[in-house]
This record gives structure tokens, C-alpha cells and sequence, in this order.
């Protein structure tokens, strides 16, 4: 729903990531509503791993956000072949940190996707994007919420990355954006989807029938550390709250079959 500009921020001499919304859109309120829902819920969490939103606006009818540059590549161009298992670890540890922090502050994602993360040349990385999230019913302040909630029966994220409940129409909870998480982890340590299909329809379908097949059958090396994670497991009571993905466990554990990241 926007488009991304690099600008200079002239008073504090900085780069900066400038979001507008797209034009054809500005008249559409669930889409205005959820661009600012974008900055409420990433401005109210303060962690090295989530994108910094500096400034909120409108320019005539432009409205904008103004947020941390990030220097680096979206996680999706890491995906389609297996990177090193020390690497993908290093990656989980700090999505796991950034979403502990989220959902601490009552606040689920909804959308964890490898579009959503960004990683910096040395390697750190920042997850953003919470145009999506949800804030969970028991931190709503009695003046109502500041991040909208959907009903149930509302299919609401990336079909691709999404846990078994969402694609059953039910809310999301802090347990479907560790779903999402493992998936996302599954895809770079195998370079393979999960849950590959040949339709939309028959993805969201083997999300919600079959149990996330382990790492190893893809890729032999990757650890057995990897399942014990217990991210992307159908049963969500199974699920850590806060996967543990230790890098030192991982570490020159790779063959030379599996690859650098990118």
C-alpha cells in the first residue's frame, strides 16, 4: 500500500526510509487506517531488531511515514537455496528477540514473512512493517485500542507464511507469529517451502492438515536443534513462546554443501 523512498532527514543530517501512500489509496479509511496503525504499533516498541518509525504525516493529501534507513537486503533474497545453519540461527535468535518484545507489549505481527525483514551488510537484522498487527484484547486501554483487531472467519496476512488457525479464519495470537517465524527459518535453512503447493487454496490447505515436516528430510546436515525449536508446529499450545536458537550450537556444524548467505 505504499511506496519506499530513500530521503535525507536535512535537520539531523541522516539518511532516512520515507514511506508514502500510494495516491489511488488515500481515500480508502481501512487503508489509511491500517497505514497508521503501521507507526503506532512499531513506535511503541523500542528494540535494536524492529525498525525505528521517526515521524508520521501529511503533505497536502500525502500522508507518510518517516522511519531508520536500513542499509542492507530484504530476507527474501536469501531464499531459494539452503544458507549456512550457523547463519539462519543468528537470523532466528534476534526475529525470536524482536517478536519477544512485540508480544510482550501485547502486540502481534500477523504478517511474518521474508518481505518483512531486512538485513543489514553486517549482518543484523530488523523486522518492520506492522501494518497488519493486532493488539491483544487484554492490553487494550479503556479508551480504546490504538492497533484495530479483526474478526473471526477474516483470513488476514501472506497465505504462504501464515499458521494453521489463521488460515482457519481464527485471530491470531502471539503463538501465529512464531508459526510464521518457523516457516520462514524452515525456507532459508532447507531452501524449500514447507508446505508447497500448486494453489493458494492447497497451501492455506496443507498448513492446516499436515504436521511441518522436519528440516532434515530436505537437508541432512541442519541439526536436530532446529525441531526442538518448536516453531512451526500445527499445535499451538506446542509452540515456545520464545523459540531459543543458540548460534553456538550451530556453529561450523554446515558442510560444504550448504551455502553462504548471500
Amino acid at each position: 500500500m505504499g511506496e519506499v523512498y530513500l530521503a535525507h532527514d536535512s535537520r539531523l543530517g541522516r539518511k532516512v526510509a520515507l514511506k508514502l501512500l500510494r495516491p489511488d489509496l488515500t481515500g480508502h479509511p481501512d487503508v489509511t487506517r491500517r497505514f497508521e496503525q503501521e507507526a503506532r504499533a512499531a513506535s511503541a516498541l523500542n528494540h535494536p531488531n524492529i525498525v525505528t518509525i521517526y515521524e508520521i504525516g501529511q503533505v497536502g493529501d500525502r500522508r507518510f511515514l518517516a522511519m531508520e534507513f536500513v542499509d542492507g537486503q530484504p530476507l527474501v533474497a536469501f531464499v531459494g537455496r539452503p544458507a549456512r545453519v550457523d547463519w539462519v540461527a543468528r537470523v532466528g535468535a534476534q526475529l525470536s528477540q524482536a517478536l519477544a518484545t512485540a508480544h510482550a507489549a501485547g502486540i502481534v505481527h500477523r504478517d511474518i514473512k521474508p518481505e518483512n525483514v531486512l538485513v543489514r551488510s553486517d549482518g543484523y537484522v530488523k523486522l518492520l512493517d506492522f501494518g497488519l498487527a493486532r493488539l491483544l484484547p487484554a492490553t487494550k486501554p479503556q479508551s480504546g485500542p490504538t492497533v484495530q483487531d479483526t474478526g473471526a472467519n477474516v483470513i488476514l496476512g501472506t497465505p504462504r507464511y501464515m499458521s494453521p488457525e489463521q488460515a482457519r479464519g481464527e485471530s491470531a495470537n502471539t503463538a501465529s507469529d512464531v508459526f510464521s517465524l518457523g516457516v520462514v527459518l524452515y525456507e532459508l535453512a532447507t531452501g524449500a517451502h514447507p508446505f508447497e503447493a500448486d494453489s493458494t487454496l492447497g497451501q492455506l490447505h496443507a498448513i492446516i492438515a499436515r504436521e511441518t515436516p522436519s528440516p532434515a528430510q530436505r537437508v541432512p546436515h541442519i541439526p536436530q536443534r532446529f525441531d526442538e525449536a518448536r516453531a512451526a508446529t500445527r499445535n499451538q499450545e506446542q509452540r515456545l513462546a520464545r523459540p531459543d536458537f543458540k548460534t553456538a550450537e550451530f556453529h561450523a556444524l554446515d558442510t560444504a554443501g550448504s551455502c553462504e548467505a548471500r
